[in-house]
């Protein structure tokens, strides 16, 4: 039977089995819009292309599946490249799909023309601009296998508009064949051999566990070697949740922002077990002195991250769950005690602390969140202090409750993002920890929120500054705070304007009560916290310091 472009693009997706889109209609891609019109996919019309491709991205992370996010052609393509980039840093499942000018009008300046395929070749595993309509597909089969195989990423498509209402023959396209493509989910034997032996041998092991984990579905054989041998657990900011953060065994977050306890344990060990990581600067700072006395082995589907940043001395290319589950099935349990022991007593030297005065602080506010959920929230975060305090002090025990922007460190994901969530997790409690900063760069997807009736929580720690550009103008710049003040909207009245339920906290003994009538609310709620306008998080490595010499 013949069909048109967009009805094929549509039963493509279908076929996937895409059930939700995030997207903003326009001119080119309105043939997509009639298909969508009467199709069994539901649509999230978010009030901006950006918000769309951070709903994608944060449906993605919280549901396993590919994310998938349309727009129009020229600004509305432009528009989603900050989600995109987001999605490609943190290795986020994602399917782009754009309109694009009619392919005789390609090359000449046309109205909405830009060259998105261009624009997103370094953001992107891949990109298609497909120009036949029988070509579409099979375009959309092999989109969404290079999005979800081997290191996941974001896909884009651009559709320009004659291939959209154009007719072709729709038959199912089978199973891909991508020659040039191949993914490495075998870890080499002889290696695997290696990383038992070094393990076995290792006195001060610490494994360093990344968002490759819970992408990975890692998170059962990481916790079974680590309890094998008694191994403590680091993990970067996108590994939150890939390790039970109130285990034993857990010393929480490594890096910049991450415990003492487990900066110290990477300085001193003598083997460093990389599993779905990117020794990413944050983590590292100085290089030649991050785990100077360790062998370090790398885990990771990705054979381009292996020496990428940090030279490694046990290479292993491969599914981190499949190449765990090899090395868990050759080990001999053995427990390293007097190492446990050890980082047991930096522990209760080094905790998280704060200086409590009686003042609404930020630590407690995220400690009370954690109170009143009990643990079982999902949440996200914008970009900056609040975001290191929410790693800091919630205790993250399953996969894929932490969602943040780690790799590109985007201001404004946070709130889409917990859209995008809560549509994956329609039941489920999820909540937007904010800077007022970063809330103000999407926050019209509040307007999203109402209009479906989300109840997502976004938790604003209002400090009147661009927080951590702040921290660093006070650190290192002699308090010069050049451009950092805000002058904020009434956060309040803002959200009853969208018809979102607005609590302000005045005072410490209303944060709970505050907390627990938010999320007795079945609509979307904007707590304003008002925190102290020079609070610092700690600690912090300096920049260019090894990652043992911190401040605070």
């Amino acid at each position: 039977m013949q069909k048109t472009g967009a009805q094929i693009l549509v039963e493509s997706l279908l076929a996937e089995g895409v059930d939700t889109i995030f997207g903003y209609p326009g001119g080119v891609v309105l043939p997509i819009y009639d298909v969508l019109y009467d199709a069994d996919i539901r649509h999230i019309l978010t009030r901006h292309e950006q918000g769309a491709a951070h709903a994608a991205d944060g449906y993605a992370r919280a549901s396993g599946k590919p994310g998938v996010c349309l727009a129009t052609s020229g600004p509305g393509a432009t528009n989603l490249v900050t989600g995109i980039a987001n999605a490609y840093m943190d290795s986020v499942p994602m399917v782009a799909i754009t309109g694009q000018v009619p392919t005789s009008l390609l090359g000449k300046d046309s109205f909405q023309e830009a060259d998105i395929t261009g624009i997103t070749l370094p953001i992107t595993k891949h990109n298609f601009i497909v120009k036949d309509v029988n070509d579409v597909a099979r375009t959309v089969r092999e989109a969404f296998y290079i999005a979800t195989s081997g290191r996941p990423g974001p896909v884009l498509i651009d559709m320009p508009k004659d291939v959209s209402v154009g007719v072709a023959e729709y038959t199912d396209p089978g199973p891909v064949q991508l020659p040039g493509y191949k993914t490495n989910n075998e870890p080499d034997t002889e290696q695997v051999a290696r990383a038992v032996r070094a393990i076995e041998e290792s006195e001060r092991p610490v494994i360093y566990a990344g968002g490759g984990v819970v992408s990975g579905g890692a998170h059962g054989e990481l916790l079974e070697l680590a309890e094998m041998l008694l191994m403590p657990v680091a993990t970067t900011l996108m590994g939150l949740g890939g390790f039970p953060g109130n285990h034993p065994l857990s010393v929480g977050m490594l890096g910049m922002h991450g415990s003492k306890y487990a900066n110290y344990a990477i300085n001193e060990c003598d083997l460093l077990i990389g599993v779905g990581v990117r020794f990413d600067d944050r983590v590292t700072s100085k290089l030649e002195e991050f785990a100077p006395g360790a062998v370090i082995m790398h885990i990771d589907i990705d054979p381009a991250e292996i020496g990428k940043n940090v030279g490694v001395d046990i290479p292993l290319v491969g599914d981190v769950r499949l190449t765990l589950r090899k090395i868990i099935e050759r080990l001999r349990p053995r427990l390293a005690s007097q190492w446990r022991d050890k980082i047991g007593v930096w522990k209760k030297e080094h905790p998280f602390e704060f200086v409590e005065n009686g003042r609404i602080k930020p630590q407690e506010v995220i400690q009370e969140i954690f109170n009143v959920t009990k643990g079982n929230a999902r949440i996200t975060t914008e970009v900056g202090q609040h975001q290191m305090w929410a790693a800091q002090y919630y205790t993250f025990t399953r996969p894929r409750t932490f969602i943040s922007s780690g790799g590109l460190g985007t201001m404004g994901f946070g709130f889409p993002a917990a859209i995008g969530v809560q549509v994956a997790c329609p039941d489920e409690t999820v909540i937007d920890i904010a800077g007022d900063g970063s809330i103000q760069m999407n926050i019209q997807e509040l307007a999203t929120a109402v209009h479906y009736n989300l109840p997502v929580k976004i938790a604003i720690m209002n400090n009147g500054f661009l927080g951590m550009v702040r921290q660093w103008q006070e650190l290192f710049y002699n308090r010069r705070y050049s451009y950092t003040e805000l002058d904020n909207p009434d956060f309040v009245k803002l959200a009853e304007a969208y018809g979102a339920v607005g609590i302000r906290v005045s005072k410490k003994s209303e944060v709970r009560p505050a907390l627990e009538e938010a999320m007795a609310s079945a609509k979307p709620v904007v707590l304003d916290f008002p925190i102290e306008r020079e609070e610092n998080v700690y600690p912090m490595v300096p920049p260019g310091e090894p990652i043992h010499k911190m401040l605070g």
